[in-house]
């Protein structure tokens, strides 16, 4: 079943890729209609998302987010689609770095680096950063159920030379890079809910005590990564800026969970200064501190 889904699909897709940008942009808005009026994907979800965020809005202009949040939803999602033809240089123009000396200043340094992003703008197409790097690009995801698309994600990542590796993958990986001397680049979507299993931290988001992921903060310790901050903005339709912040470089002389609060803290920023582009489909507000049961937080290794 899933080789069926997969080669009915694959044709649409690859004609989809093959379409200039005003024609993926056409298709775009009317995916938008269907995705955002007919099937209302997720759409109370969003909502609750928002009225929690931006309680302070009213309903007009919350409403006003939440279109706006499946239109940039929509063209993101094609986008990643138009990746399994793009060119580099037409990536390169439309995916600009402003700040890569920055990047290149602390690669000099020697030491493996974690690059933390939220789920904001467009996160598909920081692979082209690849092609700016002297490290190997690592990009952590979770695997696809259907084994055929996850083959063919793999397959366009590599374009760029960027390396999937699953989140099961990610220990075993830092770790031979690691016993090799062999620096690399790992990158992490740090800003979704964990699961309730694992969670060993709330902070403060947007005024609400969230849950948060500490796995990548245990890994920038125990490796002793730099830390850098990717902040990626919408410029126009089809075209992003990403700009690398410094966090921390020597994080293991900071206090426990201080990386993630502050990742979070600047995730929030960048959220409020536009709040549609950011993933609002995601459950971020699903488990509530006071009906978990408090768990030891295991020691970060030093």
């Amino acid at each position: 079943m899933q080789f069926l889904i997969y080669i009915l699909a694959y044709p649409l897709l690859w004609i989809i890729s093959k379409l200039p940008f005003k024609a993926l942009y056409v298709l775009s808005d009317f995916v938008y209609l269907l995705v955002y009026y007919l099937v209302g994907y997720r759409k109370s979800t969003v909502r609750s998302n928002l009225k929690k965020a931006f309680p302070e809005k009213s309903d007009a202009q919350r409403l006003d987010i939440e279109k706006k949040s499946y239109r940039h939803l929509c063209d993101m999602f094609l986008e990643m689609i138009k990746t399994m033809s793009i060119s580099n240089d037409e990536i390169q123009k439309r995916f600009v770095f402003t700040n890569l000396e920055v990047y290149r200043a602390v690669e000099k340094q020697g030491k493996s680096i974690a690059l933390l992003l939220p789920h904001y703008a467009s996160y598909e197409w920081v692979i082209s950063m690849n092609q700016h790097v002297n490290y190997t690009g690592y990009a952590i995801y979770k695997r696809i159920e259907n084994k055929y698309f996850d083959k063919l994600v793999k397959k366009i990542r590599s374009r760029f030379q960027a390396e999937l590796i699953t989140t099961k993958e990610t220990i075993p990986m830092i770790e031979r890079n690691d016993s090799m001397g062999t620096p690399g680049l790992y990158g992490f979507a740090s800003d979704q809910s964990p699961k309730a299993s694992k969670i060993y931290h709330w902070t403060e988001f947007f005024g609400i005590k969230t849950p948060v992921v500490t796995g990548s903060e245990m890994l920038i310790k125990k490796f002793d990564m730099n830390v850098l901050f990717l902040r990626v903005t919408k410029v126009k339709r089809g075209h992003y800026q990403a700009t690398f912040e410094t966090l921390f470089d020597d994080p293991k002389s900071v206090a426990d969970y201080q990386i993630t609060d502050e990742f979070m803290r600047r995730v929030e920023k960048q959220i409020r200064n536009a709040p549609e582009y950011y993933l609002w489909t995601h459950k971020r507000w699903k488990i509530n501190k006071s009906k978990v049961a408090t768990r030891k937080s295991p020691k970060i290794p030093s």
